[in-house]
């Protein structure tokens, strides 16, 4: 009988919210990181590099030999050291011509690893259509693939995809966010209170120049005192500290039996009753062998056993303001697993006594 590894997080912690500064909770509008993708070649791998029926890394190699003055056809060609790889990259705000930034390498053919690969200079294209940043470099792996003589291979996490730290040189700024007389708060997890409550914390420090325009999206003028220094007036927001809410959730991943949960989730006065059955199904095979000088042959005959084993039904009641907390501590006291404690917050949510959000992954 497989045993269930489980266990169970509670975040233990007042009623009252959390204080947090306003920078771990929102950011500019407009302030955000851009993705880069690009097409290259790694070279110096010890024959583990594309086959022969990879076509496009052999016309890719034609390419870039006929740019240096080299005229080769692709089909006369047959390098096992070079492999095709798409590159890519993350252009950070405010990120400047010659800012050095990490990349990713990923193999495209049937490349087996690209260990001890240089690659060539690489062009790192916006949805635009723009080259931001140029990548070359050696690639680091997290893994090796190693090939024995008789044909058997050992290969580690993942042979084929590398990184290159800072291995990108950034060749044109991304677009970026020029402050005006209104900035805009973009808070990460959308929520009313939490929004209100910024709103409040603002105009309580720099006067009524705030306005809560949604649950994600506040609305800050930039005061006349922060006109010629309006990034000293972004820090000072950034400074405050706010009281964050959030709406009570119990995340259930049943493949694990992990819970988590929130200390003060509270459940309507419920009455819960649980039990196992238990249906066991038995085959034995029996030979049965004919007498000598019979003209019986031999025959397997299964015998077939069932059991259903039903335990005693365990019950716990919770009166009025009972917490989850209080329940799970209820439920492990009576012998429950974390299996069973998942079946029952479901059924509790089914039945409106649980005041929180049960999200299941």
């Amino acid at each position: 009988m497989k045993k269930l590894s489980a266990f169970c997080v509670l975040f233990a912690g007042c009623s009252l919210p959390a204080a947090v500064r306003l920078k771990e909770i929102a950011g500019l509008e407009g302030v955000r990181d851009n993705q880069l993708v690009g097409y290259g070649l790694v070279f110096g791998l010890n024959g583990t590099g594309d086959r022969r029926q990879t076509v496009f890394s052999a016309q890719s190699l034609t390419n870039l030999l006929e740019r240096m003055g080299v005229s080769v056809p692709a089909t006369a060609i047959q390098v096992k050291n070079t492999a095709a790889v798409m590159v890519t990259a993350t252009l950070p705000p405010y990120a400047q011509p010659g800012t050095r930034i990490d990349v990713t390498v990923a193999a495209v053919g049937d490349a087996s690893s690209l260990q001890g690969g240089i690659l060539v200079m690489t062009g790192l294209r916006a949805p635009d259509g723009q080259t931001y940043a140029v990548a070359q470099g050696a690639a680091v792996l997290g893994g090796f693939a190693l090939a024995g003589g008789t044909g058997n291979t050992q290969a580690v996490n993942h042979p084929t995809v590398g990184r290159i730290p800072e291995g990108a040189i950034v060749e044109r700024a991304g677009p970026s966010l020029k402050i005006g007389n209104a900035i805009r708060l973009q808070l990460r997890q959308a929520d009313f209170t939490t929004a209100s409550r910024v709103a409040a914390a603002v105009n309580q420090r720099f006067g009524p120049i705030a306005n809560a325009e949604s649950a994600a999206v506040v609305t800050v003028g930039l005061p006349a005192e922060f006109q010629k220094t309006p990034t000293e007036f972004v820090s000072a927001l950034e400074q405050l500290t706010i009281d964050t809410d959030r709406a009570s959730r119990i995340v259930v991943n049943e493949r694990t039996g992990t819970i988590v949960m929130g200390k003060d989730v509270r459940i309507a006065p419920v009455a819960v009753m649980h039990g196992n059955l238990t249906v066991e199904v038995q085959t034995v095979l029996e030979v049965s062998q004919p007498n000598a000088l019979s003209a019986g042959t031999t025959q397997t005959i299964p015998r077939v056993g069932v059991a259903a084993k039903e335990e005693r039904a365990r019950n716990i009641i919770l009166k009025e303001g009972a917490t989850v907390e209080e329940l799970v501590r209820a439920l492990s006291a009576i012998g429950s697993t974390p299996r069973d404690i998942i079946a029952i917050l479901q059924n509790l949510k089914s039945a409106g006594a649980l005041d929180a959000e049960l999200q299941v992954i």
